[in-house]
């Protein structure tokens, strides 16, 4: 019986229990989702010498074979250890399928299940989180701490140093989604290398570019309920070479920034004041827009937004070749959800 924060998860997967035989990694940042996943998945695998054997399960292949699941995670292999099985929730890898899996008692092997944002009350959260052989781990887009605490990382291990006005710019474009800002961050470091420190035009000319403000036009019109504007930024964006996938990151990291700041103004701050107290902080130029976006989306319609929006992240990384279609129906569903907002 394990429910992980956020913040804890790095501390655990250090130090994996060989007692707990199935892991959920869920939030609304699906590429923390899925490096925790892959994480838990090395972790546990290490246990044993030689480590385990880890096999990938989705729904697709269980299609043909429903019990295939099962069968993996019940087979101990031949030169021992026990089989690490890496599955992501969906149509087959549900509730009453998990339930069955883990309710009985320890698995021979051990399960690793990949989730969007998930409730409290979600059967599937409260199922890892009440087994005393389960555990759950919350991934959430990385804090101000946390993500310094990235870029720093990444920063050392490349040998490099970072100019502070550099470093705060970095911040500003990072954070809705760990695997993406990881590569924000390798493309920094690889056209900084052969230096020792990176400065601010490097910033600047790696990890902002033209292509941003015509994704932040997208964002805004979105939030704003304006569909036509939204499709039609879009258009352009993906014309100009601007990957469909990098605008629902866009997004993603827009409504946490919402959410954050609502939950602020509900707890009896003044918008203005939670905008200002918001880390990394907001360009000026946005405050006032970002302003009117939070008056006009109550609390549950961000929660709402921010699960579809995990959903179509999700969607769009397995599939790829329709990412496209996947951003084009998440963006005209959030536009609309503006309109009914208030």
């Amino acid at each position: 019986m394990v429910a992980i924060k956020s913040h804890e998860a790095a501390r655990f997967l250090k130090a994996p229990d060989r007692s707990i035989s199935a892991v959920l990694a869920y939030g609304t940042d699906a590429g923390l989702v899925s490096e925790r996943a892959r994480s838990a998945a090395k972790a546990w695998a290490g246990l044993d010498d030689p480590p385990s054997e880890i096999t990938r399960l989705d729904d697709a292949d269980l299609e043909t074979d429903p019990d295939r699941l099962a069968v993996e995670l019940m087979t101990v292999p031949m030169f021992g250890g026990r089989k690490i099985v890496l599955s992501s929730t969906g149509r087959r890898v549900n509730a009453a399928l998990l339930k069955e899996l883990i309710e009985p008692g320890p698995l021979p092997g051990v399960l690793i299940v990949e989730a969007g944002n998930l409730k409290p009350t979600d059967k599937i959260r409260s199922l890892f989180e009440k087994a005393k052989h389960a555990a759950a781990i919350a991934c959430f887009p990385d804090e101000g701490r946390d993500l310094a605490a990235l870029v720093d990382e990444e920063v050392r291990a490349a040998k490099l140093t970072i100019a502070p006005e550099a470093r705060e710019v970095l911040l500003a474009q990072l954070g809705a989604d760990r695997v993406l800002s990881r590569g924000e961050i390798a493309k920094l470091v690889l056209y900084c290398s052969g230096r020792k420190r990176i400065e601010l035009d490097d910033v600047e000319a790696v990890v902002s570019d033209a292509s941003e403000l015509g994704v932040d036009r997208i964002v805004d019109a979105v939030a704003g309920g304006e569909p036509g504007i939204a499709i039609k930024e879009l258009s352009r964006a993906l014309n100009s070479g601007e990957s469909p996938q990098t605008v629902i990151i866009a997004l993603q990291r827009h409504f946490m920034r919402l959410h954050r700041i609502q939950a602020d103004v509900t707890s009896g701050r003044a918008i203005a004041d939670a905008v200002k107290a918001l880390r990394p902080p907001l360009h000026y130029k946005q405050k006032n827009s970002v302003a009117a976006q939070v008056r006009k989306w109550p609390m549950a319609h961000l929660d709402r937004a921010l699960a579809e929006i995990s959903k179509a992240a999700r969607s769009a990384r397995q599939t790829g070749c329709r990412d496209d279609l996947i951003t084009e129906s998440l963006i005209l569903g959030l536009a609309q959800l503006a309109r009914i907002a208030r």
